[in-house]
């Protein structure tokens, strides 16, 4: 039996060039090494995103007229280097009235969702041709929304992939909720799934135990409702965040002081958090097995840790971020390609 690989993306808003980086370098070595067509989108079982991660798993999964990967990751490189300064540049005169979103949300929807409209079109998330696991937090219910294209397929639960990628990507205080409406005018009020799961591997595992991959992807090869012994997990972060904040600078923040500080903790001790959780279910395995959990989450080198800093120097710092992790782990993402390789169907 394959394994059921399952690749992983954490929101972080531009910093997803880091994740394209990565991407890309694991693609270009399974077109030199098994395909040179080769998508990403064929060699994953599964793909799982949280906001930013959440819209390059959709970009991943977006089908062709014979239902095979459409685009390559590059393509989700030239939306975030192109486009990232559309979607979240912030006006002159809205810095200057609304500083740090202190008043409302600091940046505009209208640009990202122009965007995606502009990418996706019609989509719908029953035509991935993967699962897919989007998360997303309902605001009015107070319980976590993910979106799934296996389920879509199965139930009412299907939208338009341009809504949903506004929904992971509604990160509180950069841009507003959404309220979105699925196919069958069931509407859900959203915001950034970042905020419960900016790592979502821990939910794709969750979800995978559940999914009948033998008969989803039609193949003998792979296992319905695979357990930890029989995937493949591939998770890649948006660059490690490792700025201190001292007692003495915090000790009497208030609500104002805390407002930057306890969003970025979150987040990272929330990517930290499912790391850890997975490392220790893959080490209870065997020997071989143990090793078929990939974290890869480079340092930011001289990139800014926000995730709206658009600048054309800091979008280049992002790139080279990628890069430099590529260098540094070559054999490790060769290891993975491999991997890939053996476990495709």
């Amino acid at each position: 039996m394959k394994k059921t690989t399952i690749l992983s993306l954490d929101g972080g808003g531009i910093r997803g060039i880091i994740t394209c980086i990565i991407l890309r370098y694991i693609e270009e070595q399974l077109q030199l090494y098994d395909n040179p067509n080769a998508k990403l989108g064929d060699y994953f079982d599964m793909v799982a995103g949280s906001s930013t991660g959440g819209l390059i798993a959709s970009i991943i999964l977006c089908p062709d007229e014979h239902r095979k990967a459409k685009y390559s990751i590059q393509k989700g490189l030239e939306l975030y280097a192109e486009r990232g300064g559309d979607i979240f540049q912030v006006s002159f005169w809205k810095s200057m009235v609304n500083p740090f979103g202190l008043i409302n949300e600091k940046i505009s929807q209208e640009a990202l969702e122009k965007n995606l409209n502009e990418f996706f079109g019609t989509l719908e998330l029953k035509e991935l041709i993967k699962p897919c696991l989007i998360t997303s937090y309902d605001i009015e219910n107070r319980r976590s929304k993910i979106f799934n294209s296996w389920k879509a397929r199965l139930s009412t639960d299907n939208f338009y992939v341009k809504d949903i990628c506004r929904a992971t990507s509604a990160a509180p205080t950069y841009f507003s909720p959404v309220q979105i409406k699925s196919m069958y005018g069931q509407i859900f009020s959203l915001i950034d799934g970042g905020m419960f799961a900016n790592n979502p591997a821990l939910c794709a595992y969750a979800e995978a135990r559940k999914i009948p991959f033998a008969e989803v992807l039609k193949s003998h090869q792979k296992t319905n409702r695979p357990t930890v012994n029989d995937l493949l997990i591939v998770s890649i972060g948006t660059g490690i965040e490792a700025r201190p904040y001292t007692f003495k600078k915090l000790q009497k923040a208030g609500k104002i002081g805390w407002v930057n500080p306890i969003i970025d903790i979150l987040l990272s001790a929330n990517a930290e958090t499912v790391d850890y959780q997975l490392c220790q279910m893959f080490q209870t395995l065997g020997t071989k097995n143990q090793k078929n959990y990939y974290r890869l989450n480079p340092s930011l080198k001289n990139a800014s840790p926000a995730m709206d800093n658009v600048r054309r120097y800091n979008i280049e710092n992002l790139i080279q971020a990628g890069l430099s992790y590529i260098d540094d782990h070559r054999d490790v993402l060769n290891q993975i390609v491999q991997k890939l390789i053996i476990n495709k169907i």
